[in-house]
Order: C-alpha cells, then sequence, then structure tokens
C-alpha cells in the first residue's frame, strides 16, 4: 500500500507575533485555496480543511473551500480534516462531498469526527450529553447513504427517511469515510469493527503516543472479519520543514505557541508553550513534525514503522505563519521530503513480500 503524504488547515485568524497584524477572512480563505495548489503542483497526495465554528477560523463551511480548491488543482485528494459528523446532517455531508467529487473528478473524502472543539452543538441545536450516541447514529447514516439508493432509514435524532432519494452520487460510485480518532480505546475499537480507515490525531506528546489505539483497532477490525492489516491509517500532526533544523524550530516556534495560546482553546484562555517545552516536542522521539527535510523523512519512517502507517497531513500553519513561509515549506514537503519516503516505503514493503 503506498504512503500519503499531504497538509491540512483550520484556516484559524491569529494576531502575528512578530508585526502584530491579523489578517482577514477574506484573505485567510484566498491563501487556504493557495496552499491547495502549490500543494498539488509540488505533488503531495492529499489537502484537508477542518471544522470549526467560532469568529478566529475560517473554516466553519470546508465543502465550500474544497470546491474552490477542487477547481484549482489536478491530481490531490480533497478531504475534511475534520467534518463533526455529531452536529452535522449525514444527507447534507453526503451532498456537499458527492459534489466535490463530481467537481474533481472523483478525489473527494471525508474524515469524520465526534468534534474535539464543541461549539458546534448548542449552535445546531445538540445537546452534549448525546455525543456519543449522536456521532454513531449518524455515522450509521451517512455509511447507508454511500452505500445504496434509495434509503429506507429510521434513527432517534432526525426525521426518518422513506426510500429518500438522496443526490447526486459519487463520480466513481463511493467516497472514502475515514473515523478521526484522538485516543479513545472506545473510538478505536468502534472504528475497527466496522472496517473504517482511522485518522489519528496527535497534538502533543510522545511518538509512541497511539500505540494502543493502534492495537486495538486492528484487534478489533480481525475480530469481525475485516483484514486488519490492509486498513489504511493516518497520523494527523503539527509541523513544519525548514532548510535546517534550527531555521525550522526557529519559524515554527513563535507562530505555533501563538496558536497555541489563542486558538487552542473552547471558550477561554488556551496554554502556554515555552520554547523549552515546544524543543523537546520536536526531538527525535516526540510527535511535532519541525525539522530538516532529512529530519522529516526519518521521522516519517519511524511513524511508519511504529503504526504501519499509511498516510500523514500535516498542519503546518497553525498560529498564523505567513503564507511566504508556509508555501515554501509546504514545496519542500513535496519535492524533498515525500518522494524520499515514498521510495523507502516500497522499497521496504517490496523486501516484505
Amino acid at each position: 500500500m503506498s504512503f500519503e503524504i499531504g497538509i491540512m488547515t483550520f484556516g484559524e485568524i491569529t494576531e502575528d507575533p512578530a508585526t502584530g497584524s491579523r489578517p482577514s477572512p477574506r484573505q485567510r480563505v484566498r491563501e487556504t485555496i493557495e496552499q491547495a495548489q502549490v500543494a498539488d503542483q509540488v505533488g503531495l497526495d492529499v489537502f484537508g480543511v477542518g471544522e470549526h465554528h467560532r469568529s478566529d477560523f475560517v473554516g466553519s463551511a470546508p465543502a465550500v473551500l474544497l470546491a474552490a480548491a477542487a477547481e484549482k488543482t489536478a491530481n490531490i485528494k480533497l478531504t475534511s480534516s475534520v467534518t463533526v459528523l455529531s452536529s452535522e446532517d449525514p444527507v447534507r455531508v453526503w451532498e456537499q462531498f458527492a459534489t466535490i467529487d463530481l467537481l474533481s473528478a472523483g478525489r473527494a473524502e471525508i474524515i469524520a469526527g465526534r468534534g474535539s472543539y464543541t461549539e458546534s452543538f448548542p449552535l445546531f441545536g445538540y445537546d452534549l450529553k448525546d455525543y456519543a450516541d449522536l456521532f454513531r447514529e449518524k455515522l450509521d447514516l451517512l455509511l447507508k447513504i454511500r452505500d445504496r439508493n434509495p434509503l429506507t432509514w429510521q434513527g432517534r435524532f432526525r426525521p426518518p427517511l422513506y426510500d429518500a432519494d438522496i443526490a447526486p452520487r459519487a463520480d466513481g460510485g463511493t467516497i472514502p469515510v475515514w473515523v478521526g480518532v484522538g485516543g479513545s480505546p472506545a473510538s478505536a475499537v468502534s472504528t475497527g469493527r466496522l472496517g473504517l480507515p482511522m485518522a489519528l490525531a496527535l497534538l502533543l506528546g510522545p511518538m509512541t503516543y497511539h500505540e494502543q489505539t493502534v492495537e486495538l483497532y486492528r484487534a478489533a477490525a480481525a475480530q469481525s472479519g475485516h483484514d486488519a492489516d490492509a486498513l489504511p491509517i493516518s497520523i494527523n500532526v503539527h509541523g513544519y520543514v525548514g532548510r535546517t533544523s534550527q531555521s525550522a524550530r526557529d519559524t515554527m516556534y513563535p507562530y505555533f505557541a501563538t496558536g497555541m495560546r489563542e486558538n487552542n482553546h473552547q471558550r477561554g484562555a488556551g496554554f502556554p508553550l515555552s520554547r523549552t517545552a515546544f524543543d523537546a516536542q520536536s526531538s527525535p522521539a516526540a510527535g511535532l513534525l519541525v525539522g530538516s527535510p532529512q529530519e522529516l523523512i526519518d521521522k516519517l519512517l519511524t511513524y511508519h514503522e511504529l503504526y504501519g502507517l499509511n498516510r500523514a497531513l500535516l498542519q503546518m500553519g497553525f498560529g498564523g505563519l505567513p503564507q511566504k513561509e508556509h508555501l515554501e515549506a509546504i514545496e519542500r514537503l513535496g519535492t524533498e521530503v515525500a518522494p524520499v519516503v515514498r521510495r523507502e516505503v516500497a522499497a521496504q514493503e517490496g523486501e516484505a513480500a
């Protein structure tokens, strides 16, 4: 199975710690589409936009941004780096992503998640006490919509469907649906039982943070009759690729620390991240993918060995990294890192076969 490398964004709007300026929403959405274009041009595999419903993010409608990206790209896969399915209507989610799939000639994907940020629940009239049940039911409906049309279905949280014609259909007949998992054992087990691809999120911590998560996922998949080794697994992680190790850390740190303080919260303060702590999180055994091209190559290969990963998505602009530096990092990732990682993984798998 090939190894895919891509980028993701939530489109946060953050004050630049160096200049004190703050991008306008219009600037941020245009920059997001430019990032997709460059990622496509340099040969990256996946571009993702995540969902937040706050004024310090522009990603409240990822499907709209991905549709715009579809018209500006040719080959790259287009995914929601998370669709907060618990507070969405699966019928509408399907309609939107099937439309993206048609626009992009079959490049749409969905990463469905419960939502680590929960502002969308009261916004759309859902009760947080139903957090787990909402996701379970809505994922069931989304998968049934994907698999058959017309559809008859009934649940607790939305009106029933009777012989419903849900259109359009996907360009290739289906759309990959991944499940985003932040480390919850129950989430990993339920995803494995369904035989769905799993997208692991790692904010901070050691590279080995998700070892048990992956073990539970594969065991549950095998017990349910799925080929556990064939199921794709992704890691979604913060990072940055610079010319050198030091320049990468020096560039990323002030913006990442600002994002952790300003954007990484529900409705209160985020948390401070010292340079010492950041450097520790950038070390060879820690989760952040920040450093020179060779450092990222080494870390991505280690992630592959640890988890049997098939995909890595990097969030490289968190905290409002300037567009110039962001695009340069995307280019390095696509031209200096990705080809080497793909070649090394293919060689390893060829030897194993």
